[in-house]
């Protein structure tokens, strides 16, 4: 950078240095018909402009972990993506090792990408992902993990518009294999839907997406970290159609 502000200041100096000549030589040339005006002062060059400060996520409270996750959101929305951390550097950075400042609890569908729809990079978002967005044991320990040991300060639970886990939950399908599992852990969440708004299958959704954060927040990891004010637990719900997030 500084090279850099030194060629520029070298290049104004030279164009001035030509003005300044090109401006004595017609002076001369009307010395006899008028009085010569003082030579022009040359503006100082325009100074770049302040890098934005950069946040230490450690610091960060879970009000504030929150806010990076919808401002994000909606530079995607708006189109006014700023993709932030994902050049090489970081990837260098953050092989070291990670601090997320947020946590994710997803739908594994294919199409709610978090680090895309949040606009985050790498080492960001803790992020984990299961059909129906439902807090399995393991979900619920992957993500104790992700806030007592590497500080993630708040935990989105995402569930979005026409979720087929919630839609075979509600049609009482049968299923084979392990998917049965899933329908069993959204199945408690049908008797709530009338507390939320929307057509009938996203209120499903939103109520799925309360009984799984309310099962984060049971969590007594979780709980402790809640309590002092150390995490915040969220649920959301995604438009597919709009990219949207909002708080649940």
């Amino acid at each position: 950078m500084a090279q850099q502000q030194s060629q520029f200041s070298r290049r104004n100096m030279l164009k001035f240095g030509a003005g300044a000549l090109g401006s004595g030589a017609i002076a001369v040339g009307l010395g006899a018909k008028s009085q010569a005006k003082e030579p022009a002062v040359a503006k100082p060059a325009a100074q770049p402009a302040a890098a934005k400060p950069k946040v230490d996520k450690k610091d960060l409270t879970p009000d504030q972990a929150l806010k990076l996750l919808m401002d994000g959101n909606k530079r995607f929305v708006t189109r006014k993506l700023e993709k932030p951390r994902q050049d090489w550097a970081r990837i260098q950075e953050v092989a070291k090792g990670q601090n997320p400042f947020a946590a994710v609890l997803s739908c594994a569908d294919s199409r709610i990408p978090s680090e895309i729809v949040f606009d985050q990079g790498f080492g960001d978002l803790f992020v984990c992902r299961v059909a129906g967005n439902v807090a399995t044991p393991e979900e619920i320990g992957s993500l104790e993990f992700g806030a007592a040991v590497l500080g993630t300060k708040v935990i989105m639970v995402i569930g979005h518009e026409r979720c087929g886990a919630v839609e075979a939950t509600m049609k009482g399908a049968q299923v084979p294999g392990q998917i049965g599992s899933l329908i069993d852990a959204i199945k408690p969440a049908l008797s709530r839907a009338n507390k939320f708004t929307g057509d009938p299958l996203a209120k499903s959704v939103k109520a799925n997406v309360s009984l799984q954060a309310s099962k984060l927040k049971a969590s007594t990891v979780l709980a402790d970290l809640i309590a002092s004010g150390q995490l915040k637990v969220v649920g959301a719900y995604y438009d597919l159609d709009a990219g949207t997030i909002t708080l649940v």
